[in-house]
């Protein structure tokens, strides 16, 4: 891994010299929250070859089998602590597997990567997690994971999830996807950096084709309503038509049919 990161140091940006691996690790998120709590500076990554527990959005759990994906975690601090970071982020995966691997994987709101092949199939996802004190958000840990191998496990996870060898057929070294990904990062960190944040989000609209007239449940207090997306806002919230009004999503449950 480090033979990986030397070759390619000139892309990584604030991310050279700090990336930590662990073999296993209970979640790398919690890992990348104890270092960023301890003073650890943006760019911090952990990564870890198998999670004992991994988790996903809303508390989920998230499948990390040893060897089979890349789990990994990054610190970003202020100023970067837009509400954009975590569409910034999935950009930049997208990016990343589609530059290594040539696969059409896309965006589904808010945090998974979609393959779409007959149904949509999981790939990989993302979960970002701020702390914040009396004066304000001090960090945000964004988490990722990536199927790499296909195996077993996932199957029983999932019947629609995915990896990269089972759409490509190609093993790929997990430093190299790592390497692609923290220098899509640092561009994309660049342009949060110098308030390009229209740019992020028409390309994350872009990468998302669902985001726009799909059809969708969500739950509320007086049961399930369905409507249809129209986008996302500048604060990256959902937008959904329900009965002639827009509303706008920015957590719960939301479901594509």
């Amino acid at each position: 891994m480090e033979d990986a990161f030397r070759k390619h140091r000139e892309r990584l940006g604030c991310f050279v010299g700090r990336v930590t691996y662990l073999k296993e690790t209970g979640s790398t998120n919690d890992k990348a929250i104890e270092l960023a709590l301890a003073g650890a500076p943006e760019g911090t990554t952990v990564v870890a070859g198998a999670q004992t527990a991994g988790r996903g959005r809303r508390g989920r759990s998230w499948l990390s089998p040893r060897g089979t994906g890349l789990y990994a975690s990054v610190v970003f601090r202020p100023p970067l602590l837009s509400p954009v970071l975590t569409l910034m982020s999935g950009v930049a995966l997208v990016e990343a597997i589609r530059c290594r691997v040539g696969l059409a994987v896309v965006l589904k709101w808010p945090n998974d990567l979609i393959v779409k092949r007959g149904v949509n199939r999981k790939l990989g996802g993302i979960l970002a997690e701020a702390g914040a004190s009396p004066t304000g958000v001090k960090y945000v840990v964004v988490g990722f994971g990536i199927n790499l191998l296909a195996a077993s496990n996932l199957s029983a996870l999932s019947v629609t999830a995915t990896s990269i060898e089972s759409e490509c057929g190609e093993v790929v070294p997990l430093a190299d996807l790592l390497v692609e990904v923290l220098a899509a990062l640092a561009v994309w960190r660049a342009r949060m950096v110098d308030g390009q944040m229209n740019a992020i989000l028409n390309r994350w609209r872009t990468l998302s084709p669902s985001s726009i007239a799909s059809t969708v449940e969500l739950d509320g207090p007086s049961g399930v309503r369905r409507g249809t997306t129209a986008g996302i806002d500048t604060d990256g919230a959902l937008l959904v038509r329900v009965n002639g009004t827009t509303e706008r999503v920015v957590s719960g449950e939301v479901r594509w049919v």
